[in-house]
């Protein structure tokens, strides 16, 4: 029997990703430096970036009350395996629902440059522990810092470039999803080669609700959904099932979740990166999907006529009219959680998303970047605080938009969200394969 060695702490030198990382900041100059290597560590802020919401506001909050645990300094929060020539990532906090945390993006970041360029190394795993795979971050974290500016910025900037290693990795890797997986959780899931999910796995990007955006790369994730799937997940932050992950092309394959275990076990006993002899494995598994009758993805018509309208207040107006039709009552409550988001939150994730289809994932996630920084900074509106308050801190979920609706949002503010910062203040997604991991 193969004895798997662990590694889960963080050393206590630099890692290799970080090296690199900050070889690549100092040829930048960023202003951002002294805030990466603060306390002479270069993984030192603990602020995650990804969220997760669920159309049920108690159970939202249940979620959120337990991801936001106090995080033990020396708790072993992703477990890196090494057996033979599979690599094994565990996600490992069950009581916090696998949050993102800066910690985890430094870990994954660090365990993915290593392997990557380890020739032992052919197939890698990911999993998580518990009932989620990963339900996004804490965003109490993102109100903490509102005071003080650019307080996300090292964590963001580490994600998002985590986030293209994950699209350009050149080994073979694999995604075990059971349960949640939403937000910044789903990036570690939909861009793996394989992404295997069970019946019990839910996703969702609801950011915009609380004046966020559709971010970890989703402006061109969803962007590449057919018709106009993707504008309706991004703005209604609509939940998809393991069956529709697959139909959707989010995930590769459907395998029931008691049997996911013994799929990994012949994952590891496989012990190749070959991607037609995983593929296969992976088949003796999976089952084939069946629709129920009422998922969203049977109503692709009704979304295709309503989401393909110029501007979010044509698509409110044209939902408002499908719901009015007989045999229409599943539009009700996406309609009125809709309604209720931040208008400059839905503007911006509208434009993001179609602006997304003629982009690439490095243009998507340099645009994000802006998107991110400029939002957290109040650029053009405080809604991003004042939806985290609503639902995290007051928890009176009655948030109180500036401007209240829609046709209040001036265009040419949005624009200004948009616009890119000077050269050395974007997102730099290095060409250098050296330094291209987080």
């Amino acid at each position: 029997m193969l004895t798997p060695t662990t590694t889960s702490h963080p050393p206590t030198a630099p890692p290799t990703a970080a090296s690199s990382f900050s070889i690549f900041l100092n040829q930048l100059e960023l202003i951002y430096v002294p805030i990466f290597w603060r306390n002479n560590h270069p993984w030192s802020i603990p602020l995650e970036i990804s969220f997760i919401f669920v159309n049920s506001y108690p159970l939202f909050v249940q979620f959120l009350e337990m991801a936001q645990e106090v995080v033990n300094p020396e708790e072993q929060v992703v477990l890196g395996e090494e057996i033979d020539h599979v690599r094994v990532i565990t996600l490992n906090r069950p009581r916090q629902l696998n949050v993102i945390s800066s910690k985890v993006v430094s870990l994954l970041a660090d365990f993915l440059e290593k392997w990557e360029k380890d020739d032992s190394t052919e197939l890698i795993l990911i999993k998580g522990v518990g009932r989620a795979f990963s339900a996004g971050g804490d965003l109490r974290m993102f109100y903490d810092g509102r005071t003080s500016r650019d307080s996300c910025v090292e964590v963001v900037y580490r994600m998002y470039w985590l986030c293209h290693h994950i699209h350009t990795y050149k080994k073979t890797q694999v995604a075990l999803v059971h349960g949640i997986s939403m937000g910044g959780g789903a990036s570690l899931m939909v861009p793996m080669k394989f992404s295997v999910v069970t019946e019990k796995t839910v996703f969702s990007t609801p950011e915009a609700s609380i004046g966020f955006h559709t971010d970890c790369g989703f402006s061109y994730i969803l962007s590449r959904l057919p018709s106009h799937l993707g504008e309706f997940l991004a703005l209604t932050g609509a939940r998809l099932n393991g069956k529709e992950l697959v139909a959707a092309g989010m995930a590769t394959h459907f395998v029931p979740f008691e049997k996911l275990p013994e799929l990994e076990k012949r994952l590891i006993s496989l012990n190749s990166g070959d991607e037609n002899a995983v593929k296969s494995v992976i088949e003796e598994f999976s089952v084939d999907i069946q629709l129920d009758e009422d998922s969203v993805l049977n109503k692709l018509s009704i979304i295709d006529e309503c989401f393909s309208k110029d501007t979010v207040v044509d698509i409110i107006k044209s939902f408002e009219l499908e719901a009015s039709k007989d045999g229409n009552g599943w539009i009700g409550a996406i309609l009125k959680g809709l309604k209720r988001s931040s208008p400059t939150g839905l503007k911006i994730t509208l434009r993001s998303i179609r602006e997304g289809r003629k982009q690439t994932v490095a243009e998507c996630l340099e645009k994000e970047f802006r998107l991110t920084m400029n939002t957290l900074r109040t650029t053009i509106s405080a809604d991003v605080y004042e939806g985290i308050r609503a639902l995290t801190i007051d928890k009176d979920n009655a948030p109180k938009w500036d401007p209240p609706t829609c046709d209040e949002v001036d265009d040419s503010k949005v624009d200004l969200v948009f616009q890119p910062f000077k050269d050395n203040l974007e997102l730099q997604i290095p060409e250098n394969e050296k330094h291209r991991s987080a």
